[in-house]
């Protein structure tokens, strides 16, 4: 990995998998000039829902969030670029869709509460810990690229 590119998890929830939303979502990193470097689709078990949204844990909308999020399959990625995780959060907007700016991913594709589409790592602490809860070493990969020379100048 260079040494100024961040890496961040995203998943892209049952809403967007569900709605057949996966290509134009990851796409959308990827036209940015941000790297996929590791991609799985899964079902996410209540265990591992529950180790995922552990910080909500005792919060009202925590049951929701663990029910939903395992109620179907998930896409779940890695994406790195130099500032991948505020260049990630900005693209995907608002947590409330309907508070979403238009132009990002939930203000462009999502439009109500919990199914907001996707999920992005808040910081550098919080994308280190999920991606090593959704993802194994060697699942992770070096993506070196010619054209990030001409993409991260």
């Amino acid at each position: 990995m260079d040494a100024n590119a961040e890496r961040t998890l995203v998943i892209v929830k049952p809403d967007g998998v569900q709605r057949g939303l996966v290509g134009e979502i990851l796409g959308r990193f990827e036209r940015r000039g941000l790297k996929i470097v590791a991609l799985k689709m899964m079902s996410v078990s209540r265990e591992h829902a529950e180790a995922h949204y552990a910080v909500h844990k005792g919060k009202f909308f925590y049951e929701d969030l663990v029910s939903y999020i395992s109620s179907s399959p998930v896409v779940a990625c890695v994406v790195e670029g130099p500032h991948a995780i505020s260049v990630v959060r900005a693209m995907v907007g608002s947590t409330r869709p309907y508070e979403a700016a238009a132009g990002t991913i939930r203000g462009d594709l999502a439009l109500a509460g919990l199914r907001n589409l996707i999920h992005a790592s808040d910081a550098p602490e919080t994308a280190q810990a999920e991606i090593a809860l959704w993802f194994q070493p060697g699942e992770v990969v070096d993506l070196p690229r010619e054209i990030d020379r001409w993409v991260y100048e």
